[in-house]
């Protein structure tokens, strides 16, 4: 199959890329793509949360007082939880929220996510997408020019000058072809490619 091209003033290539129908055609799968993007910002958390139990806390080598005959009620550490500055009960502690995720799932739900922006048109393969420096008016201006004002700008190598010149802008994330993610794929309105990056992702995504 093939992609229109559009300029960066927003005028409609002559010329198109074309690309894999295995790559850019799929069927929709929302159950994996919603497992495969949960599985993703899970493993970003950090999870490193705790609080110390009553083995944690310090003290507590000996009884506070003998068990009988002070009148007090009988207690056996000063790290008991239900004195004060004891252990917690139920103490908090750090945590893996990683999930499994095959790398066939993987691939297939970014393939899927990458044939649906297609069919909504949400897709915009860019011919190229060069700056002289990091000139965030002037990329901003050429994001207006295309109706994409919250989108996700991929290039197949990282550019710095885009990467400065984006960076001020709300709704809009810059990365390269090897860094795309299922969570920044769905994230936004639309997906500004470069021709070569699209390549590079239909390689990737193989």
């Amino acid at each position: 199959m093939e992609l229109n091209l559009t300029t960066a003033s927003g005028n409609a290539s002559k010329k198109t890329v074309e690309v894999s129908e295995e790559t850019f055609n799929k069927d929709f799968n929302e159950a994996l793509i919603h497992q495969v993007v949960t599985a993703y910002m899970a493993g970003s958390r950090a999870g490193t949360k705790a609080q110390k139990n009553r083995s944690a806390v310090s003290g507590g080598g000996a009884k506070p007082w003998r068990q009988k005959g002070t009148g007090r009620a009988r207690s056996g550490t000063i790290r008991s939880p239900i004195w004060r500055s004891g252990g917690t009960t139920f103490a908090a502690s750090n945590r893996d929220f990683a999930q499994k995720v095959n790398r066939k799932m993987y691939r297939s739900a970014m393939v899927s996510i990458v044939s649906e922006l297609v069919r909504q048109e949400r897709l915009v393969v860019l011919s190229e997408l060069k700056m002289d420096g990091p000139k965030t008016k002037e990329l901003a201006e050429i994001l207006k020019t295309l109706n994409c004002e919250n989108a996700l700008i991929v290039t197949q190598d990282f550019e710095q000058n885009i990467y400065l010149s984006s960076r001020n802008l709300i709704n809009i994330e810059y990365t390269d072809a090897q860094h795309i993610n299922p969570v920044n794929m769905v994230r936004y309105d639309k997906v500004i490619m470069t021709a070569d990056a699209v390549k590079k992702v239909e390689e990737m995504l193989k």
